[in-house]
C-alpha cells in the first residue's frame, strides 16, 4: 500500500506522466463506451479540435509562468480574425500571408496594451484584462458593424490549410500548432530571456535583484500572448470559414487557461512546460469530441469543463504542497 501512495505521489509530481495517463485511460474508457472514438475519423476530428487551442495555449502558458493571467484572449482572437476576414473580404487579392501577417500585428498590439496598462498602473492582470475582454469585444462589433464574415469571401487556400498539406496529408492547421509548440520551447527552455520569464514568476520580488528587467519582460509575455491570439484568429478563418461578431473566441480564452492549467503551469507563477501544455490541450480536446459522442448535453459539457478546472486546481495545490514538504524534509534531513 505504501509503495501504490508512493508510486502516485510520483506520478502526480511529473504532470506530464499523470497527463499522459489520462489521455490513454480517456480513450479506453469512451472507446469501451462508444467504440465510433477509436476510429481514424474521431482521431482526425480531436487532431482539429486542439489547433486553435494549442497556438493560444502557448501564449497563455507565458503569461501564467510569469505570474499574470490573460482573460482578454478569446476577444483579441475575435478581433484579429474579423481585421483578417474584412481583409480578405474588401480586397480580395490581397495575399493570404499579409492577412496571417496583419492579425497578428493587430493581437500583439492589443496584447501589448494590456501589459502597458498592467505595468503603467501597477493594476493586476486579471481586472485589467477583464475589461480588456468587453472592451476589445466592443471593438469588434464596432469594427464589423456586426455584420458576419461570410464564407464565399475567405480564401479558398486558407480553407485548405483546414484540410490538408503535402506531409501526410496532416492539415497545415495542425502542422503550424506544434511549430508554434516547438518554437516556444526552444524560447522558454533555450533562451536567456525565456529563463527570466521564469524567474520573474517564481519571485517577482527578488527578480529585479537578479538583472531582470520586470516591465520589458511583463510587455514581452503579453504581446506574445496576444501575437499568438492574433494568429489563433485568422487560423480560426480557415477552419470554420466564416467569422462571426457574435461568436468568434467568445468563452475561448476559458478552455486555454483550462488547459493550460490542466497541462500542469502553476498559477502561481514559474512552473511549466510545453510538453504538459500540450498534453493538456491533447486531454481537453479528446474530453471536448468525446462528450458529445456519449451524448451528454451541451450544458453538462460546461459544466463538466467547470469541474476540470477546479479539479485541476486542486493538483495543483496538492503538487505545490507536496513539493514543499519534501524540500522541507530534505533541508532538515542535512
Amino acid at each position: 500500500m505504501m509503495r501504490l501512495t508512493a508510486g502516485i505521489g510520483a506520478l502526480m509530481r511529473h504532470r506530464e506522466a499523470g497527463n499522459f495517463v489520462m489521455i490513454v485511460l480517456l480513450a479506453i474508457v469512451v472507446g469501451l463506451i462508444q467504440p465510433r472514438f477509436l476510429t481514424l475519423e474521431t482521431l482526425r476530428n480531436v487532431m482539429l479540435a486542439i489547433p486553435l487551442i494549442l497556438i493560444a495555449a502557448m501564449g497563455q502558458m507565458m503569461v501564467i509562468i510569469a505570474r499574470h493571467v490573460d482573460l482578454s484572449m478569446g476577444s483579441i482572437l475575435g478581433f484579429s480574425a474579423i481585421v483578417a476576414g474584412m481583409m480578405f473580404r474588401d480586397m480580395p487579392d490581397v495575399p493570404i500571408l499579409i492577412g496571417v501577417l496583419v492579425a497578428i500585428l493587430v493581437g500583439a498590439g492589443l496584447g501589448f496594451l494590456n501589459g502597458a496598462i498592467v505595468t503603467l498602473f501597477g493594476l493586476p492582470s486579471i481586472i485589467v484584462t477583464l475589461g480588456t475582454l468587453s472592451l476589445y469585444r466592443g471593438f469588434v462589433f464596432l469594427i464589423s458593424n456586426s455584420r458576419q464574415v461570410d464564407p464565399q469571401f475567405i480564401p479558398r487556400a486558407l480553407i485548405q490549410m483546414s484540410q490538408t498539406s503535402p506531409i501526410l496529408g496532416i492539415p497545415w492547421l495542425v502542422i503550424i500548432a506544434f511549430l508554434t509548440a516547438l518554437a516556444s520551447y526552444l524560447f522558454l527552455d533555450h533562451m536567456r530571456l525565456g529563463r527570466q520569464i521564469y524567474a520573474l514568476g517564481s519571485n517577482p520580488s527578488a527578480a529585479p535583484l537578479r538583472g531582470i528587467r520586470v516591465v520589458p519582460v511583463t510587455l514581452l509575455v503579453f504581446t506574445l500572448s496576444g501575437a499568438l491570439a492574433g494568429l489563433a484568429g485568422v487560423m480560426y478563418a480557415a477552419r470554420f470559414g466564416y467569422v462571426n461578431p457574435g461568436i468568434t473566441g467568445v468563452g475561448f480564452e476559458f478552455t486555454v487557461i483550462a488547459s493550460v492549467v490542466i497541462g500542469g503551469v502553476s498559477i502561481n507563477g514559474g512552473v511549466g512546460t510545453v510538453l504538459g501544455t500540450i498534453l493538456g490541450v491533447i486531454l481537453l480536446g479528446m474530453v471536448n469530441v468525446a462528450l458529445p459522442l456519449l451524448g451528454v448535453s451541451e450544458f453538462w459539457q460546461s459544466a463538466i469543463l467547470g469541474a476540470v478546472i477546479i479539479v485541476a486546481l486542486l493538483i495543483d495545490r496538492s503538487v505545490r504542497i507536496s513539493g514543499q514538504q519534501a524540500l522541507a524534509a530534505e533541508r532538515s534531513a542535512r
